[in-house]
């Protein structure tokens, strides 16, 4: 007998309602056989499960679709990061049981049973990189308000590339901090991760923030409140200067390997009167959706599948894509038409801005297509390439001077490309904007200043206001990020529509 969400859940095998089926088409067992029942068949259902169940199968499937949420999880290596994210998916998230089991089996084998929450996440790692599947719903999990998907964020500082694409597309980031002595400090320092992190989430747009307070049940803690307070107001002080509102943040005190506080109140912190971590991302606003723009959607990755074809994979940042449309994609100006959109495994008969989507193009191959492309509706303000842009940039960490003629990697959306900064025009104070110097010869850590960029190879931009996400970069070199920036304006470049080649 099917009681609510998660055994449904369990029995369906996916997320419940499914995504993209009309709310009126209802599942229920019988025997042990599921059956998808559209409202005529009603009648017949109706015999079929007693009343109270009828009802609340009938309840569950007529409310509405719930929201989806992209998040982060962001932190120095170490923090805790997987083991945090994975005891989310494992509990309340879009694994099968099978797949469980699975990893337990093999964790056990090598003698990482305590790992194994971290486990799930880097088995999903490597089949991620593996190419085994683009299924994002194993990185899914929900609370009783939202679907989340995890964008995985690596602490490495190697990782920072995909984090910088990676959180242009979150709405909200869990910042992890661990709380052990020493640990938390080497996190903090300037030479950790905590910091850069949450400045990227900030410049990247990321609006609401919670921090997971890691490893309460460390010996040097021992689930204690005046070690809470301390780290609370350290990391409260740093994102006050980055422009968070510490006021609005929630610093949940947990251990992403023992349980506390991830998905019910522990009882080992009596003195924390806040959300436990579900009930923090419960509490979070729901994103709001620009459907109303021309569409963009930054490509992530290009898939070959067999008896499919080519399948571009990333999210829809404005806009709505859908079957039957002409899609173009910049910089290079390619037209083709989009066969069928999925999610999950669902097909969809539109996706709108949050959604992870992958779609099927006609007569266009994998080689034509790649990461850092951007997807956009022929009819309708069809992305283009970029000739040179204006931006706001402020220099964070550079140990030298940057001059006109510096050419370091812009990480704007999931483009990765080098950009000569051509004209520095202006120097400016970074909190009230006063201009300070007009065509200064230098610039250095600290300062804010409006430059003109030109990228190397061809590269679609799109200006802040307009497009936010397609908006804002980061400036990489030596390993690190030296600057951010927020784009102005955009000197586009008309290329010649070219359509897919028709297969003969």
């Amino acid at each position: 007998m099917l009681h609510c969400f998660p055994p449904l859940k369990a029995a369906l095998g996916r997320s419940f309602p499914p995504s993209g089926r009309p709310h009126s088409q209802i599942f229920f067992e019988e025997g042990k056989r599921l059956v998808g029942v559209g409202p005529q068949s009603l009648r017949r259902c109706r015999k079929l499960i007693p009343c109270g169940l009828f009802l609340l199968v009938l309840q569950l499937t007529m409310g509405k679709e719930k929201v989806h949420i992209s998040l982060v999880v962001i932190g120095h290596v170490d923090a805790g990061k997987s083991t945090t994210t994975g005891h989310l998916i494992y509990k309340c998230g879009g694994i099968d049981k099978r797949t469980i089991e699975k990893f337990e089996k093999e964790a056990a084998e090598l003698g990482k049973t305590s790992f194994k929450y971290a486990w799930v996440l880097d088995n999903l790692k490597a089949e991620r990189e593996r190419g085994i599947t683009i299924d994002i719903a194993l990185w899914k999990f929900e609370s009783p308000k939202y679907f989340f998907t995890v964008i995985d964020a690596p602490g490495h500082r190697d990782f920072i590339k995909n984090m910088i694409t990676g959180t242009s597309q979150a709405d909200c980031a869990i910042l992890v901090v661990a709380s052990g002595v020493g640990e938390f400090e080497a996190g903090i320092s300037k030479e950790g991760q905590t910091r850069e992190h949450a400045l990227l989430a900030f410049t990247l747009g990321v609006k609401q923030m919670i921090v997971a307070i890691n490893k309460m049940d460390d010996s040097s803690v021992m689930y204690g409140q005046g070690r809470y307070e301390e780290i609370k107001n350290e990391v409260s002080t740093y994102l006050k200067k980055v422009g968070y509102k510490p006021a609005k943040i929630p610093f949940v005190p947990i251990s992403g390997w023992e349980g506390d506080n991830m998905i019910e109140r522990s009882g080992n912190m009596p003195w924390y009167k806040g959300p436990y971590l579900l009930e923090a991302l419960d509490n979070l606003n729901p994103p709001k959706r620009p459907v109303d723009k021309p569409l963009r959607l930054p490509l992530q990755d290009v898939y070959k599948i067999g008896g499919i074809g080519t399948v571009p994979v990333g999210r829809v940042e404005t806009g709505v894509i859908k079957p039957g449309m002409v899609a173009t994609f910049g910089p290079v100006g390619l037209s083709t038409e989009v066969k069928s959109v999925e999610m999950h495994h669902e097909s969809l008969p539109e996706a709108v801005p949050g959604d992870n989507v992958g779609f099927n193009v006609k007569n266009v191959s994998v080689k034509e297509l790649r990461r850092g492309y951007v997807a956009s509706d022929s009819k309708n303000d069809p992305a283009k390439g970029t000739q040179d842009f204006t931006a706001q940039v402020i220099v964070l960490n550079h140990p030298g001077q940057i001059g006109n003629g510096y050419s370091p990697v812009l990480d704007c959306h999931t483009a990765h490309v080098a950009c000569k900064f051509k004209e520095i025009t202006e120097k400016m104070d970074r909190r009230s904007g006063k201009v300070l110097e007009t065509a200064p010869k230098f610039v250095k850590s600290g300062d804010a200043c409006m430059v003109i960029l030109e990228p190397s190879k061809p590269m679609t931009v799109e200006s802040f206001q307009e497009y936010p996400p397609l908006g804002r970069f980061a400036v990489r070199d030596m390993r690190q990020t030296v600057a951010v920036g927020v784009i102005k304006s955009v000197n586009k470049k008309d290329l010649a529509a070219k359509g897919a080649a028709k297969k003969k």
